[in-house]
């Protein structure tokens, strides 16, 4: 009989790479190689990063699986170059920002990592907050800023039960424009600029309102007002340029025609495209 026991150990193979690890070595090694990438800085990097996110963006609006998969790449460099730089000022690693990621999921989600109770995280981050904007970029485009002051203000309780009530406002605050406008309506010069004046003033305060409240009832039925206005804005072209495209083929001059034959084409283009 065999004594297996003398049998030797196969030995432990050494832990799978990581997927980040490629990356992250030839970022070192363009810092060290290339003038181009050793020169840069966080705030030289700023405004790159800005326009992969926009790319990436677009590349998720067309649902271009290549284009995302290339613009993700793209949005990842950023990562890795900035991280990198950090940490060339002794300030952190890309293993910093990446476990300072696990455990900020980890604490967003106390029922699945631990015995805590499944709660809304805008409310468990509210005792962090100073204030509501607080922790917001300076830069974030409106309708986005709008959403998550809402999104903060609902999660400590300030929130209608349902879309009803900002349905509501939005017929008051409509309400309230229309009167400011027929009341007072704001001016333009001789040039047809507009008159920043009280009136001016006012009806932008009043608009303003009137739009916070339609984003509230997007963000209620969870729309997001960004995404809702992004894909109208879209419908609005496309169908415009099939307007513009019929009045080529007709010789109609768009500046010199008449808003109802304007809107017969608009028409048109709206029913070929439905």
């Amino acid at each position: 009989m065999s004594d297996h026991s003398s049998s030797p150990v196969p030995p432990t193979p050494p832990p799978a790479a990581s997927p980040f690890d490629d990356p992250l070595a030839l970022m070192h090694d363009l810092r060290r190689r290339c003038d181009w990438d050793a020169a840069q800085t966080h705030d030289s990097l700023r405004p790159y990063l800005v326009e992969e996110a926009h790319e990436l963006d677009d590349a998720l609006r067309e649902e271009n699986d290549a284009a995302i998969k290339e613009e993700l790449g793209d949005v990842l460099l950023q990562v890795l170059f900035h991280s990198v730089v950090a940490e060339e000022r002794g300030a952190f690693t890309f293993a910093d920002v990446a476990n300072g990621l696990i455990a900020k999921m980890h604490a967003r989600h106390p029922h699945l990592y631990g015995d805590g109770v499944k709660q809304s995280w805008e409310k468990m981050k509210s005792a962090k907050r100073r204030s509501i904007g607080d922790g917001l970029p300076i830069d974030l485009p409106p309708l986005h800023r709008a959403h998550r002051l809402q999104d903060r203000a609902a999660g400590v309780g300030f929130d209608w039960p349902d879309w009803r009530g900002p349905a509501e406002k939005i017929r008051e605050e409509l309400a309230e424009a229309v009167e400011q406008l027929e009341t007072a309506p704001p001016a333009t010069n001789a040039a047809g600029a507009p008159i920043l004046d009280e009136r001016h003033a006012r009806v932008e305060e009043e608009l303003g309102d009137l739009l916070f409240s339609i984003v509230n009832l997007c963000r209620k039925v969870h729309v997001h007002a960004s995404l809702a206005l992004d894909k109208a804005n879209a419908k609005f072209q496309r169908r415009f340029e099939g307007v513009e495209s019929l009045a080529k083929e007709r010789g109609i001059v768009l500046g010199d025609a008449s808003l109802e034959t304007l809107d017969t084409l608009w028409d048109e283009t709206k029913k070929a495209q439905t």
